[in-house]
């Protein structure tokens, strides 16, 4: 009876599995159908006001403006316009498009650069960053359809007996908080779509910064051959006098409508054991994961030796050192070894040492190269040895290229950075730059880096039509006074200018660009307490405060910060001199009470003068930021004008009923940069990201001389 019913079986089985199959391919079909909703932004949005932490967006056409800030070059500051970085870093073009946003971690300094039609700013210091790519999703993260901003709408937070109200969002997280991203456990409550993966936290997917090996170039003969005609001849044909070298380098420094000599391609062949090419033009470098790395490699990270010992050094003489070497074919090898020479004797005269300065080299020609570090040596002895042993480059003089490649990367912590100490670099160049420094020398300063130059048999007067930059020198080092720059007439004389050169690297009170907008000023902020503020907005009016100050670096010799609030009467809360840490500054404005009163806030102006920045030290930067709600019961233009005059520089703020004729009179001029209004307290935060921009770049653009 069986074997009747076997065939039925198998054809039900077989149709029952046709069906499945059927139904998983067409589910399969669906599935690949559905696709990734992507939500579109504006241009001015900014990476801080989102919330979510990785997401894919769509920027639209037009984005490519100057009022849509950018600070740094590839790695941005998270007040940074997302879509115009996304331009910067060449991920889209002005046209719009998708792009993939990760939040990172805040960055103690971010690079302005020029890049794709888009000018990115310099910032010293800010608590979160961003990087872009090409908007591709990552295999198994889950993206966000809709992306979580952050609101204007305040949180109450408990402060001993009285509640305060914190503005949510990027720009104010929760009561005087200083870590730059919440924790779990202390973030303020939120529903966040935020991406997921199928087998790891969230969190987890964000990468970690890495120290990337060099690749190392080799160079062909007929490569070579075709940069030959764009080298210096090597000088050392005419070392017997510097005449009749200075008559050489007419003929042999790139420039135009000048008949280049060329020489054998054997005799620039870079020897075996010169420094691997790290330098990286920008036109090739692509956005990647790998910019969260601040480090870089170089040839003491393949073969580096134990220190035989590590010195204490010269404790009057702290200071982290970078000297740029002149390796180009146009100074020779006699000249080379002078260099070396006088490198030596610079190391030993310093005392290097842990509690003293620490030195490193970088050699450039074409492309620089760190030889070694700050703590790859930790006594003269062994740095003597060391700089002995460095093979010549050879290429042209690209100095400008070299400050860049510094300042990117070689004052970082991995490299022995130690943050107390002066950043100092030192550019030693025969003759003249092939490229230009200016831009490269700025954003070195804006990042607080003291550049020197020792320029060695200068040009001569019929020689200077062949400089690239005029007074490169002048637009190069920290200040234009003479402190900062050493000509030699000759390598031979050299070694003159050691101990010279040593007491102004060590002088710290002279190394004026080691101070940048966050820790050179005395800030003062005026506050009103009058009645018609309230005990709750004075209370946002102190997270504001709070906000601001937390951004800059305080101490007894960086930023200070005072506060008086003022009614009828005026009221000193505390002194630049009192709190000399930033937790001590912020627990205290934390503690000012209400007063409560009248609003006189040209007697406000008055007082700050003579209670707070009568007493400001000669090398700060006198800031005073008043807030207001109302309009003056006296005077505000006399009080105002005398401390303008006495060097303070006044912002002013005004909510709700402030009177914008009294903002404009007590502000310095250019009235639109320093005077801000809000209808409403709980909008105050908004400028805190705006009045950092305002003082940093009025303090980039000081005088030099």
């Amino acid at each position: 009876l069986l074997v009747p019913l076997f065939p039925d079986t198998v054809f039900f089985v077989l149709g029952v599995f046709l069906i499945c199959t059927y139904a998983a391919k067409e589910a399969t079909k669906k599935m690949k159908k559905a696709k990734l909703y992507v939500p579109q932004i504006d241009c001015d949005v900014k990476a801080g006001k989102i919330i979510n932490p990785e997401f894919i967006a769509r920027c639209p056409p037009g984005c490519q403006d100057v009022k849509y800030r950018v600070y740094g070059t590839d790695i941005y500051a998270s007040f940074s316009s997302v879509c115009n970085a996304a331009i910067h870093s060449g991920i889209i073009n002005n046209t719009g498009g998708k792009i993939l946003v990760q939040k990172v971690a805040g960055h103690s300094g971010y690079r302005g650069s020029f890049s794709n039609g888009v000018r990115s700013l310099s910032l010293p210091r800010w608590r979160e960053s961003f990087l872009v790519s090409e908007g591709k999703p990552r295999k198994g993260v889950t993206y966000p359809s809709t992306l979580e901003y952050s609101s204007s709408r305040s949180t109450a937070v408990k402060s001993g007996n009285d509640r305060v109200n914190v503005p949510t969002g990027d720009a104010v997280r929760k009561e005087y908080q200083t870590t730059p991203v919440p924790t779990p456990a202390t973030q303020i409550a939120t529903t966040t779509p935020t991406p997921t993966t199928t087998t790891t936290d969230p969190s987890t997917t964000t990468p970690k910064p890495t120290t990337t090996p060099a690749t190392t170039r080799t160079t062909t003969v007929a490569a070579a051959a075709k940069t030959r005609a764009g080298l210096h001849r090597v000088r050392d044909i005419a070392f017997r006098g510097t005449s009749t070298s200075a008559s050489n380098r007419n003929i042999l420094r790139p420039s135009t409508g000048i008949q280049q000599r060329q020489e054998p391609v054997a005799a620039f062949r870079r020897a075996a054991s010169s420094p691997a090419h790290l330098g990286q033009p920008p036109s090739t470098r692509r956005p990647s994961f790998s910019f969260l790395s601040l480090g870089f490699s170089s040839k003491e990270e393949w073969n580096r030796k134990p220190l035989e010992s590590i010195s204490q050094g010269n404790p009057n003489c702290k200071v982290d050192l970078s000297f740029l070497m002149d390796g180009s074919w146009s100074i020779g090898k006699r000249r080379f070894q002078l260099q070396k020479q006088f490198l030596g004797n610079v190391a030993q005269a310093l005392g290097i040492g842990s509690a003293g300065p620490l030195m490193g080299i970088v050699q450039y020609g074409d492309d620089p190269s760190t030889e070694f570090n700050l703590k790859t040596y930790g006594n003269s002895k062994d740095l003597r040895n060391a700089i002995e042993k460095i093979p010549q480059k050879g290429g042209l003089s690209n100095v400008g290229k070299a400050l860049s490649f510094v300042n990117k990367n070689f004052f970082s912590d991995a490299n022995g950075n130690r943050g107390g100490a002066p950043n100092v670099v030192v550019v030693m160049v025969d003759g003249w730059p092939t490229d230009r420094v200016e831009e490269a020398s700025r954003l070195a300063r804006e990042s607080g880096i003291n550049i020197f130059f020792v320029t060695i048999e200068a040009a001569a007067e019929s020689e200077k039509r062949n400089v690239i930059e005029p007074d490169f020198v002048d637009k190069a080092v920290c200040r234009t006074n003479g402190f900062y720059s050493i000509n030699v007439p000759s390598w031979f004389s050299l070694h003159k200018v050691v101990q010279p050169l040593v007491k102004r690297v060590c002088d710290a009170d002279r190394l004026v660009c080691s101070k940048t907008c966050l820790n050179s000023a005395d800030i003062g902020f005026v506050i009103d307490g009058s009645s018609s503020v309230g005990t709750s907005n004075f209370r946002t009016v102190l997270q504001f405060v709070a906000n601001i100050s937390k951004e800059f670096e305080i101490s007894d010799t960086d930023t200070r910060i005072g506060a008086v609030q003022y009614t009828y009467e005026q009221r000193l809360e505390f002194s630049f001199d009192k709190y000399s840490t930033k937790q001590d500054v912020l627990s205290a404005i934390k503690r000012i009470s209400y007063w409560s009163g009248g609003t006189s806030t040209g007697a406000a102006i008055s007082y700050a003068s003579e209670q707070l920045f009568s007493k400001s030290k000669p090398n700060k930067r006198k800031i005073m930021i008043l807030i207001t709600d109302g309009r003056s019961y006296d005077d505000v233009r006399v009080p105002a004008m005398a401390a303008h005059q006495n060097g303070v520089i006044a912002y002013s703020i005004g909510v709700a009923w402030a009177a914008q004729d009294e903002l404009e009179a007590i502000a310095t001029d250019p009235d639109k940069e320093h005077s801000f209004f809000v209808d409403e307290f709980d909008n105050l935060y908004r400028f805190v990201n705006q009045l950092i921009q305002n003082i940093c770049t009025e303090f980039n653009s000081q005088p030099r001389n």
